[in-house]
């Protein structure tokens, strides 16, 4: 991480482009989070679901995801697919039960969007929610912002 960083610097250096460090991932207000690192945005019955920036900045590049079909059924906190690095797999879980309806086939040929635009063009799949009651056990923004600081201080 930290050679790619000087990378970026001077190569941002050299384009005379600014750049700053982030030292903290972008939550964003309106959505729930997983504590296993997936956000949901509710509208109505349907939930589009994707990975934290949290998630996909300790993830590193994202070379490949997983799409499930649509029309499979997804069970809160079981998984339904996953997101490959240049570091590692890990496995993508549902923050909320239902039936797909979408998967975003975008990903499939650019799977870096889930790195650039984690919470608009890096979603991944779209949920005709079975359960809205589903929603009161996961995160608000501030929750999910202390989960994240908390668990950063263990590593």
């Amino acid at each position: 991480m930290a050679s790619r960083l000087l990378w970026a610097r001077g190569a941002a250096s050299y384009l005379r482009i600014s750049t700053f460090h982030r030292g903290f991932s972008t939550v964003i207000k309106d959505l729930k989070y997983a504590d296993t690192h997936e956000w949901v945005k509710v509208d109505g019955s349907s939930a589009t679901v994707g990975i934290t920036d949290h998630a996909q900045d300790h993830l590193g590049d994202v070379v490949y995801v997983e799409l499930p079909e649509v029309g499979a059924s997804v069970v809160q906190g079981k998984n339904f697919g996953a997101v490959e690095s240049v570091k590692a797999t890990s496995d993508v879980n549902s923050p909320v039960s239902g039936e797909v309806v979408e998967v975003n086939t975008e990903l499939s040929g650019s799977p870096g969007l889930v790195n650039a635009r984690p919470y608009e063009n890096g979603w991944i799949i779209k949920v005709k929610m079975s359960d809205t009651g589903e929603l009161n056990s996961l995160m608000d923004s501030e929750g999910y912002s202390k989960f994240c600081e908390e668990e950063d201080a263990k590593h």
